[in-house]
């Protein structure tokens, strides 16, 4: 379905809905799909859920990124909720490999039995951002099997903050300072006030530690520059286990050279005086505790995606490690944590 025109003046016959439909004029049904026909930029989506039939509802917007977790609701009864989401092209990751996407905002109708939805869109210029600076493990991949933990870290978010996911398949911290797709692209829209998220070790495979802490101290600096906080993000762990039921080193992300890459970020960041969010702690604890055969679905399977790989995650396993890097943010006591919503923590 598409609606056109940037002002979304669109009036169509709602019938008998919540209050909060009735009183905005600008309000659409949306039964499956639908692209509005606006520009880049940050906007509010608002939606009411629900209808007729009980069901369960939720959204993907642009590049599968999941904006908001399906909702279940009783036969007869509306909920509103709202959400804060970026246009962009390319849609997905910033090099455009996986294609431009389609112009304008796509909105996409998840969940085991999803209602026809009301929806609204409106634009936020001055919403603040969460900014994304990171490899495979967190991009927006357009195209199934691979998802990326950040691709599910808008839906444990309310109206506010918009998640600019500019994580690259590939990046370390030599290439996303080197190509001037990545940083040099990122730096500038960065505004005081945002935050960036800094996630970068995987491909650092042959990276000294010398280099290693010089880049991420480039990356810094550069965020800090523009008035934004940057956080460091330790990697999530790859599904590798040792005969005594532990993750090892290549599990925990030490490189080719011996490195200890999430040791590094937390040193940097205790030097720096700036948060830390300790995914690879997390992620360890979580695939330890489940042990090595009950936590592959976190990861891609054969029988289920036709690969093994246990780099990259399901859509299952990014939201599990988003809900790792949510809770982080609410013990690190970032100011952007009282957006989380906390049924999803």
């Amino acid at each position: 379905m598409k609606i056109l025109g940037p002002a979304l003046t669109a009036v169509l016959a709602l019938g008998a809905v919540p209050a909060v439909a009735d009183a905005a004029p600008h309000w659409t049904v949306c039964a499956a799909t639908c692209s509005f026909d606006v520009p880049a930029g940050d906007y509010q989506v608002d939606v009411v859920l629900g209808g007729r039939d009980a069901g369960s509802t939720g959204l993907d917007v642009e590049a599968r990124r999941i904006a908001l977790a399906p909702v279940a609701t009783r036969a007869g009864q509306y909920v509103h909720r709202s959400v804060t989401v970026e246009v962009r092209t390319p849609e997905g990751m910033p090099s455009g490999e996986d294609g431009p996407g389609t112009p304008g905002l796509q909105v996409r109708l998840t969940g085991t039995a999803p209602q026809p939805v009301r929806i609204h869109v409106t634009p936020k210029p001055r919403a603040p951002r969460i900014f994304v600076i990171s490899d495979s493990t967190a991009a927006d991949w357009t195209n199934l099997p691979k998802n990326g933990w950040a691709q599910a870290l808008p839906e444990f978010f309310r109206a506010g903050p918009s998640v600019r996911n500019y994580a690259q398949s590939g990046a370390s911290t030599v290439s996303y300072l080197d190509d001037p797709r990545y940083f040099a692209r990122v730096r500038p829209m960065i505004r005081p006030g945002d935050t960036a998220l800094i996630q970068l070790a995987h491909n650092d495979k042959q990276t000294t530690e010398a280099v290693y802490r010089a880049n991420l101290a480039t990356l810094i600096a550069g965020v800090r520059a523009q008035g934004g906080a940057p956080v460091l993000v330790t990697p999530p762990v790859r599904h590798r286990f040792g005969a005594d039921g532990k993750l090892t080193p290549l599990g925990l992300v030490v490189n080719n050279l011996g490195v200890d890459l999430p040791a590094v970020l937390r040193d940097v960041a205790r030097q720096q005086e700036i948060p830390l969010l300790d995914l690879t702690a997390r992620s360890q604890a979580l695939l330890e505790s489940l042990g090595e055969a009950a936590s592959w679905p976190l990861y891609l399977t054969l029988a289920h995606d036709g690969v093994d790989d246990a780099t990259h995650l399901s859509r299952y396993g990014a939201e599990q490690f988003a809900a790792l890097v949510a809770r982080a943010m609410v013990q690190a006591r970032l100011p952007l944590a009282h957006f989380l919503r906390p049924e999803r923590l």
